[in-house]
């Protein structure tokens, strides 16, 4: 039997630009408390790379990261029945509202984290001026993660503020 679980809450300023959805927190992340805490998730280092930054040491340091860059976080899953870090387990799901949560900010383009988040926004009714980019996911159980194709997504998405 599989234990129903809550995920994060959104990590979102109104100066943000750029949504990255993930699926649902893996159980390394929510025993972090925040969202890729699995040391050997590839989220972090590409983010922070990709803007030539280390990796910040707390989650205080990874907030502030994300709004002086104007990133949001959050996942496609808000809550749901889940075996381990499965994300082929989910069952009974709460989709997050992410047309209501961008509303008011500046994101145009949500980049999804894996097939899992892009198929649990499939049918969300997003403005349409925001740009949805399924990118391959950063978990370490991807054996086709690619830095490369995180790294175009993000140079597209952050072409006119970088």
């Amino acid at each position: 039997m599989t234990a129903r679980v809550e995920g994060f809450a959104p990590v979102c300023f109104p100066e943000s630009r750029v949504l990255i959805l993930g699926s649902f927190p893996s159980v390394k992340s929510r025993a972090e408390g925040f969202y890729y805490g699995n040391p050997r998730n590839r989220f972090w280092g590409t983010l922070c790379g990709f803007f030539g930054e280390d990796v910040p040491k707390d989650i205080a340091g990874k907030v502030e990261f994300l709004r002086r860059r104007k990133v949001a976080l959050w996942d496609s899953v808000t809550a749901c029945s889940i075996h381990a870090s499965e994300d082929a387990s989910i069952r009974d799901a709460d989709r997050a509202d992410v047309a209501a949560l961008i509303r008011g900010t500046a994101v145009r383009t949500v980049l999804c984290n894996g097939k899992a988040a892009f198929a649990y926004l499939s049918g969300e009714f997003l403005p349409t001026h925001v740009r949805v980019v399924c990118l391959p996911s950063t978990s370490p159980a991807n054996p086709r993660f690619s830095a490369q194709a995180w790294h175009a997504a993000l140079a597209e998405a952050f072409e006119e503020i970088k």
